[in-house]
């Protein structure tokens, strides 16, 4: 299967997803929640977990190059998405800074893996094409002799 990394990261994601369903008050500790609003985040957690799992599936196991793509590209923006909502919700720049490190550090590497997955399709494409060129060329030498 080819999108190895960005496949990668679809595992890690689903990891997370995991993890907001076993332990979903992690989100409104790491954001200092009240007793009153720890329900709250524990719900958003538990939506973040249901989200990213149906991401992660189709990363993880899509049968296109084009499938996996497009799983990479919803997951940054919900990255990026969520650091936004999340930051803003923020009480202090400590809270607000760690927020943003975190889910701006998971969209930038889905990003990376992205990037360095096509970058090594293309690659590959560009030697099928030569050795599609190089058969054909040789084909061609060999009518003419024989």
């Amino acid at each position: 299967m080819s999108y190895a990394l960005s496949r990668l990261m679809s595992t890690a994601t689903a990891s997370y997803a995991g993890f907001c369903f076993v332990r979903p008050e992690h989100l409104g500790e790491a954001m200092g929640a009240d007793k009153h609003e720890q329900p709250g985040f524990d719900r958003l957690a538990e939506v973040f977990g249901v989200r990213d799992l149906a991401i992660s599936a189709f990363g993880m196991l899509g049968r296109s190059d084009r499938t996996v793509t497009t799983a990479m590209w919803i997951r940054i923006c919900c990255d990026v998405g969520d650091g936004v909502v999340l930051a803003r919700r923020a009480d202090d720049d400590q809270t607000r800074a760690k927020v943003l490190a975190a889910t701006l550090t998971w969209g930038t590497l889905n990003l990376l893996a992205l990037r360095a997955d096509k970058r090594r399709a293309r690659k590959v494409a560009a030697a099928k094409e030569v050795a599609s060129a190089a058969r054909s060329v040789a084909g061609t030498v060999v009518d003419k002799i024989g």
